[in-house]
């Protein structure tokens, strides 16, 4: 296949977060969103008039046996992801999935052997992993900027009020950790580079949750990594808006905000102390503002046609990571005991 070829892309359901994928990548060089699928055909009509795409399915599967649709964007409620993905891959289609990934590790499991058996591509979405802000960060501690990376701290939380959002649904896979928590996860596995072996957490749940069990509202914990590097992650629906983290080193630290999206508003920079005292120097790095789903779009573009060198997303042995790290901190919020990872 020609390397600048568009990557035809069809989107599975019509929800906002389709909306929004789609939209980024309008006029985009290296993506075509060509179509989407709902389970009512007209809705899914609807959609592809209002965000201008051309093809509309009244059926999930439908599209899939479509051959001049190439890859497929999953952003499916969480429940949805394992099966979708799947039967997508056993399709031939490549898949961008929304996070988390999937509802556990056992389904991540199970859809990267689809993957395989299928000799197509299935990787996770993070917008934030292909902005130049993260691509920079990333860069600073394989340079050693703050030496040797000791411990972590990051946080996203927003308010989420109690009602039909899909998020405070636990057949859906809901909860703070399964949705905000997702990314502070995914940032400290790629700060720490290898997968935690051991997770200990806290929760706060929902309201009328029985027995502790029921969806988390705020949960807070720790990863040991086995290179000696500790983290402290924390989500919530019942805060104000914030998606911060604060990396520490033997030789410096780093704050950094990790945002979808960038605007005037919202610089995305990152402040870099160099030294071990408190009056180091501090160097502020304003980095190039990228719309986070288009710069993933076409960073997942690029890895199909160049290769996983050109993908500076989650990899599939990262997002397994990541699952089973989600996977041992619910577990360990419900026991209130530390949970061993073991893959």
């Amino acid at each position: 296949m020609p390397a600048d070829k568009k990557l035809r892309i069809g989107v599975l359901g019509a929800a906002n977060i389709a909306r929004n994928f789609t939209a980024a990548l309008r006029g985009s060089d290296k993506v075509d969103v060509c179509a989407v699928a709902s389970r009512d055909a007209a809705k899914a009509a609807a959609f592809a008039a209002e965000v201008g795409i051309m093809q509309s399915f009244g059926s999930y599967e439908a599209m899939l046996a479509d051959p001049s649709i190439e890859a497929v964007y999953n952003p499916l409620p969480n429940n949805l992801h394992a099966e979708w993905t799947i039967k997508a891959a056993e399709a031939g289609k490549h898949v961008l999935c929304e996070k988390p990934f999937a509802a556990n590790a056992a389904e991540a499991k199970a859809m990267f052997d689809a993957a395989k058996r299928n000799n197509v591509i299935v990787v996770e979405a993070y917008p934030y992993r292909a902005q130049p802000q993260t691509i920079k960060l990333a860069q600073l501690l394989r340079e050693g900027a703050i030496g040797k990376v000791q411990f972590v701290q990051a946080s996203f939380g927003f308010p989420l009020a109690m009602g039909s959002n899909i998020r405070w649904d636990p057949a859906l896979a809901g909860g703070a950790l399964m949705d905000a928590g997702s990314y502070p996860v995914s940032l400290v596995r790629m700060i720490a580079d290898e997968r935690p072996v051991r997770a200990h957490a806290m929760a706060r749940f929902a309201e009328g949750a029985s027995g502790g069990t029921g969806v988390d509202r705020t949960l807070l914990g720790t990863l040991d990594f086995p290179g000696g590097a500790l983290a402290q992650i924390a989500c919530s629906f019942g805060t104000s808006r914030h998606r911060t983290a604060l990396i520490v080193g033997d030789a410096g630290t780093i704050e950094t905000t990790f945002y979808n999206d960038t605007s005037d508003k919202l610089p995305p920079t990152l402040v870099i102390r160099r030294g071990i005292a408190l009056d180091a120097p501090r160097e502020t790095i304003v980095c190039d503002a990228a719309a986070g789903f288009r710069a993933q779009g076409e960073a997942f573009h690029d890895l199909l046609r160049h290769g996983w060198s050109q993908w500076p997303g989650a990899t599939p042995d990262e997002t397994l990571d990541i699952m089973l790290a989600i996977d041992a901190l619910a577990a360990s919020a419900r026991s209130g005991s530390a949970v061993s990872i073991v893959a």
